[in-house]
């Protein structure tokens, strides 16, 4: 069992120093990875930033993370993904990382995804350049997903996870106004994590949505964003499954009463 622990749109400003660290701490006792989804900072500043990492610097779990827009904010993306990582946290663009957790390969893709929206009802690449771009950033963003997840897959990963900002399925927006949708996530990220294998997809950036949700391949999605969740984190007990195939196999991602913290 791989207990999971994350949480995105902390949006910490400088007036936020420890407020989250002393839940944080507890981190050993529940969870053996912490997760961060995006919208880490108010308004994407350096100096908000180094509030975060003082937040989560020395803890003695894992922390893997992506950014959110609020963390774009201010242009200085590259900076904070750099003050983040002097303090331990593995920051993903496109990319992945293996943890060994006793001995269990966990694989974490991570991107932070963009807009678009979902199937029957999103953007299309056609149109003024302004508009194929605004679309082909999103397709860009879910290409790097997936193919982060295969090369997990390929390296034999035990355990798969799909990390993100912007949400891949529609049913975690529940709550939303429907206008924005378009603005809360892309299908082509559900796309990339069903093609690319993941076992569990985690996202924020849908302040007013449900926590529980599912892509079309049957992954189970969570919505961890603060607001949604209600706590400092939340905590998913996944099950290691013994994979029947290469890239598959059966998983019991939560089962029935599993904590939240």
């Amino acid at each position: 069992m791989i207990r999971i622990a994350a949480v995105g749109d902390i949006h910490l400003g400088e007036d936020g120093r420890g407020r989250l660290r002393p839940a944080f701490e507890t981190l050993p006792d529940c969870a053996d990875v912490f997760l961060l989804a995006g919208d880490l900072t108010r308004h994407g500043t350096v100096s908000e930033a180094e509030v975060v990492a003082a937040e989560v610097a020395g803890l003695p779990v894992p922390v893997v993370g992506v950014l959110g827009n609020h963390d774009y904010h201010s242009d200085q993306e590259e900076e904070i993904a750099a003050v983040l990582g002097d303090a331990g946290v593995t920051v993903l663009e496109g990319d992945s990382t293996v943890l060994d957790i006793d001995g269990t390969k966990v694989g974490v893709a991570g991107t932070k995804g963009f807009c678009g929206g979902y199937a029957g009802r999103s953007a299309g690449e056609f149109g003024e350049p302004l508009m194929k771009e605004f679309v082909r950033y999103t397709r860009r963003c879910a290409t790097g997903l997936r193919r982060s997840l295969e090369n997990l897959a390929a390296d034999g990963s035990d355990v798969r996870i799909a990390l993100t900002h912007f949400s891949p399925v529609p049913d975690t927006l529940a709550g939303e106004p429907s206008e924005i949708y378009p603005f809360l996530g892309s299908y082509l990220l559900a796309e990339a994590v069903d093609a690319g294998g993941a076992d569990l997809a985690v996202h924020g950036h849908a302040h007013l949505g449900v926590e529980h949700g599912m892509t079309d391949g049957g992954v189970r999605v969570r919505n961890v964003a603060q607001p949604v969740i209600g706590r400092a984190f939340a905590v998913y007990d996944l099950q290691v499954p013994e994979r029947t195939r290469p890239g598959g196999g059966p998983m019991d991602l939560e089962k029935p009463g599993s904590r939240r913290t």
